[in-house]
Order: structure tokens, then sequence, then C-alpha cells
């Protein structure tokens, strides 16, 4: 069988067939917000199931879609009942670009491990345990015209391709207090190849007098130099240094594309944000998905009705 770059380097422009893992992998891990040691696999899953995580721990499983949001501060939280599992945008981003539309994450805290704090470990895992057609037809989402949210001067906004466009563009601009960071811009179009190259290895950040009111909030207990940039004004507090200069943007485009794969199907569209977050990015699937004017699915095989619907 092919690699998974070779079967999923050109951007999704078109119908294609649905696809699983090959086989079941697992690894362990720390939560980044829990500290917690966490054990994860990942399973195939049949056609049209998509993308759900089960707490081996609770016996319940979670739809990985955008209703099922709970909390957004500093990652995204997924929610069924009493069952929550939070950070999945890493894994979501990796799940998205390598064209996994059916599988079952489990895992047995309420957190996914934060491994290097970017999504190349996760991908590591999808090509190991391989990637495989398993029948049906993969969906699109087609946006038909603008949606837009804003907030404090930070916006996210999906549009239509201009005539002759397919696939997914992402435009996302940065900007920060610290020099380290600054204002930082970065454009990219969804394919396997283009997200292992540009995008996965991106890190989660934080400013260095932002840690004392983290963990006073019980959050980032798990952080550390291993798993996150540290920024402290002009400096990179990691002895390593940045992976890409402009890795900050890059992280947060990274971001973007884990929380809108929680759409349920790909986006055929673009997207154009300034400042965004996880609650901004998550208000957008709400108000796209509030109005059946603003999209229509185009495929052989359609996800379940209640994926595509807000509730």
């Amino acid at each position: 069988m092919s690699s998974l770059r070779e079967r999923y380097s050109l951007a999704m422009t078109a119908p294609a067939p649905r696809c699983t893992l090959k086989a079941a992998i697992s690894a362990v891990g720390r939560g980044l917000h829990s500290g917690a040691d966490v054990t994860m696999a990942l399973k195939p899953a049949g056609v049209g199931a998509g993308i759900s995580f089960r707490r081996t721990d609770l016996g319940l499983d979670i739809p990985a879609r955008f209703d099922h949001v709970a909390d957004t501060r500093l990652c995204t939280v997924l929610a069924e009942g009493e069952a929550r599992v939070g950070t999945v945008e890493h894994l979501m981003a990796a799940l998205l670009a390598a064209g996994i539309d059916d599988v079952i994450v489990e895992v047995d805290a309420p957190e996914l491990p934060v491994f290097d704090g970017s999504a190349a470990p996760f991908l590591f895992l999808i090509e190991s345990a391989g990637v495989v057609e398993h029948g049906g037809l993969r969906a699109q989402l087609e946006i038909l015209r603008p949606v837009r949210i804003e907030q404090n001067g930070a916006f996210a906004e999906l549009r239509p391709h201009h005539d002759g466009g397919a696939g997914f563009d992402v435009s996302l601009s940065i900007e920060f207090a610290a020099e380290a960071i600054g204002a930082q811009a970065y454009h990219f179009h969804l394919s396997a190849e283009g997200f292992a190259e540009e995008i996965a290895a991106a890190r989660t950040f934080t400013q260095l007098g932002e840690i004392e009111a983290l963990h006073k909030a019980g959050l980032a207990k798990g952080g550390s130099l291993a798993n996150a940039i540290v920024v402290d004004g002009a400096k990179v507090m990691n002895p390593e240094g940045l992976r890409f200069a402009d890795e900050f943007v890059r992280h947060k485009l990274l971001d973007v594309l884990g929380d809108l794969a929680l759409a349920g199907v790909p986006i055929s569209g673009r997207f154009i944000g300034g400042r965004t977050g996880h609650a901004l990015n998550n208000q957008l699937l709400c108000a796209l998905f509030a109005d059946q004017g603003n999209y229509r699915l185009v495929t052989g095989l359609v996800a379940a009705p209640e994926q595509l619907t807000a509730a």
C-alpha cells in the first residue's frame, strides 16, 4: 500500500472514498492542562461512523462535532453527559489532513495527551497505523455565502471559493504584545503533504507571565518546555529555539483546522481569520449551521443528518 503522503498529497477537490485506519494503534502521554497520565488508542470505525471519542474509564462516547463543544478556554473540550475530553484540536487537525473519515479515539482520561505540543506525533501514529479506503464516498461541505463572527477586534469568517476554486484555503493573522511573537500571518491550502511539512510540527505556546495565572485556574499543570514554547518578551525560553520563524501563527492555523474539523465533514471554501481562537472558531461553525442557506453537502455518502444540524 502506498504511503499516506502519496495517497493524500492533493487537496480535497472532489468526492473521494471514505477512509479509516488500517489497524489500531495506541500511545501514552500526559495531559497539558490536567497533568495526568493518559493512554490513547486510535481504532478503525465502520463506514459512516464518523469520528468519536470514547472515554474507556466511563464507558461513554462523545461525537467529534461542533455542537458538543463544552469549553474553549485554551483548548477545545467536547462533552456528552458527564463525559468530557479536552485538547482535541491537534488530533482533529491531523485526522482532517490525513483524510480520515471514520475512527474511534479511545482515551482513559478527560484530556488527550499533549506529546510535544504539536500535531506531528498524532500524524506519526496515523501514518504508522496506515490508512485504508473502506467504502462509500466522502462528503464535503461547500460554503455558499460568507459567514462571519467578530469579537473584541478578532474575527473568523468562512467564504465561498472564487470561481474555479476547490479544497480548503486558510488565511490567518495574529498579533501579540510579546516581541518574540509580534504580528504574523500565514496562508495555507489544505493537503496532507503541506500539513506534514508546514503545519503539523508547530507547537502550542504561552507567555511566561501568564503561567502562574494558568496554574491558579487549574490549567497547564502538565505544561513544560518539552511540550510548549514559552516566551518572555523578546526571548524564546526553549533551549532549542523555534522550529519555524513563524511557528506561532502556524500553530494557531493548526488550531483553526482542528476546530473546524468538528463540522463533521471537510469544508470546501475559504477561511479568513484575525486573532481568532477556539471560542470564535466554534461560534463560526454554529453560525454556519444555523442557516441551511450558508452551505450545501456535496457527495455520494452523506453524514447522518444530526451531524450537520446544530442542536
